[in-house]
Order: structure tokens, then C-alpha cells, then sequence
């Protein structure tokens, strides 16, 4: 296992660029397409338990780029994956690895696990792991002015799903989106918007089709400014207690 993971580490680079392409399946834009369909190496990875123990090795590869601690980088090139629902984690990785969401940078290193087992193992370690709570937040103008804003649009048409402190849904593959970094959060609802990530949930599309880029900003504002009492890490000062 570990050759492996320090091989695909260290050549990745070059696997990005020389590796065989990422497969393609039709996504939301297809008239067939199911957002969550439960089959192939997705419903089975779902059925195992995973092993923490085994995930940390199976992990070590995606912590080149998300960090050990799972925080991801605060620029949103990375998200912080730390404390995410293994539903959620499942389905992405499962989603990708299938070519159903488009991430040519990760598919490199999502398609050295070897089966559903590990997709489990990881997923469970990932979970396990603290929320950092020094993130990725906003920092433009006016930023109280577009957290309050933020705030409204999200108790209005994101609280039901995404919960009061960015819980999600582990159940219905909802996922945590507190300690989320800002310019990922943005990122992603701009994609979702627009109609370029191809696994969105269409109900959500259909939220957020009418934002504009404003209001955007402004929910994603909030969105990063939301805590998990309980699950994020401590911070210095709380240790020292």
C-alpha cells in the first residue's frame, strides 16, 4: 500500500499529464441522468464498513494536496474535506473515478484506490477528522453587510437541507459545508449555476439558478462563517483550558 501511495505522490505530476484521460458519463445534461443512482462501485463502497486504520495509509496520497489535517487551502483550489459525511465523500470520489463529475486534476490520484473497500477505508478516516476552524473566509467589502445578506438567502432556501450550522445530511448525501473554504464554496455554486458540474443536484440548480453573482458572493460569505459545535478543532487557546 505504501509504495503505491508514495509512487502515485511523487509521479503525479506526470500521471496528470501522460495518464489516460479521465472516462466521460453522461451527467445532468443527459434526459436519463439520476443524481444519486445507487450502482456499480458506488452502492458497494456505500454497503463496507470502513476502516479508519486503513484509510490513513489509503489517504496519505490526497494529502499532498488537501493537506494532512484534511483543511484543504484556503485559496478554494483544494476544499477542506476534513469531517465530510462518508456518503458525501463516497459519492464524489465514486463520481469522478466513474467520469461523472469533472476534476481532472484529482482523477489521477482518485483512480489509484484499488476497489470499493478502500473508497470505504478513506471515506471513514476523512470523516474522523476534526473541521479546522481557521478557514477560508470572506474578505472583501463590506463583509458583515454580505454575511447578513448571506444569511437571509440561506435560512430561506439552504437551511433545509444544508442544516442551521452546515450539518448536511449524511443520509441524503447533503454535505458539510461548515469550515468550508469561501472561494470554494463560491466556486462550486457558480459551476452548479452555470450548468458546468456535471453530478449536481438538480433541485439545488434549481434553487440557485435565479442568484446572481451577488448573491452569490453574499451566500457563500455566510456559508463559510457557519460552525459545527462539536465538531471543529480546538482551537490553542481551548486547549490550553
Amino acid at each position: 500500500m505504501k509504495s503505491k501511495l508514495l509512487f502515485a505522490l511523487f509521479l503525479a505530476p506526470a500521471i496528470a499529464f501522460a495518464g489516460p484521460p479521465a472516462p466521460h458519463k453522461e451527467g445532468i445534461e443527459g434526459k436519463d441522468y439520476k443524481w444519486n443512482a445507487q450502482e456499480g462501485e458506488k452502492i458497494e463502497a456505500l454497503t463496507k464498513k470502513g476502516d479508519p486504520k486503513n484509510g490513513k495509509d489509503v489517504y496519505e496520497v490526497c494529502g499532498a494536496c488537501h493537506l494532512p489535517s484534511g483543511a484543504g487551502r484556503p485559496d478554494g483550489t483544494f476544499p477542506q474535506l476534513a469531517g465530510q459525511h462518508t456518503t458525501v465523500l463516497i459519492k464524489q470520489m465514486a463520481d469522478i473515478r466513474a467520469g461523472l463529475r469533472d476534476n481532472p486534476t484529482m482523477y489521477p490520484f482518485a483512480s489509484t484506490l484499488t476497489d470499493a473497500q478502500e473508497l470505504a477505508d478513506a471515506a471513514a478516516y476523512i470523516q474522523s477528522l476534526c473541521i479546522p476552524a481557521d478557514h477560508g473566509k470572506y474578505e472583501g467589502k463590506d463583509a458583515a453587510l454580505q454575511v447578513s445578506q448571506g444569511k437571509e438567502l440561506y435560512e430561506k432556501q439552504c437551511k433545509e437541507c444544508h442544516g442551521a450550522n452546515g450539518e448536511g445530511n449524511k443520509e441524503k448525501f447533503f454535505p458539510v459545508i461548515a469550515g468550508q473554504h469561501y472561494k470554494y464554496l463560491l466556486r462550486q455554486m457558480t459551476e452548479i449555476r452555470d450548468g458546468k458540474r456535471r453530478n449536481a443536484n438538480p433541485d439545488m440548480v434549481k434553487v440557485i439558478k435565479p442568484y446572481t453573482n451577488e448573491q452569490l458572493v453574499a451566500i457563500s460569505a455566510y456559508q463559510s462563517s457557519l460552525v459545527m459545535p462539536g465538531s471543529m478543532c480546538k482551537t490553542a487557546a481551548t486547549k490550553k483550558k
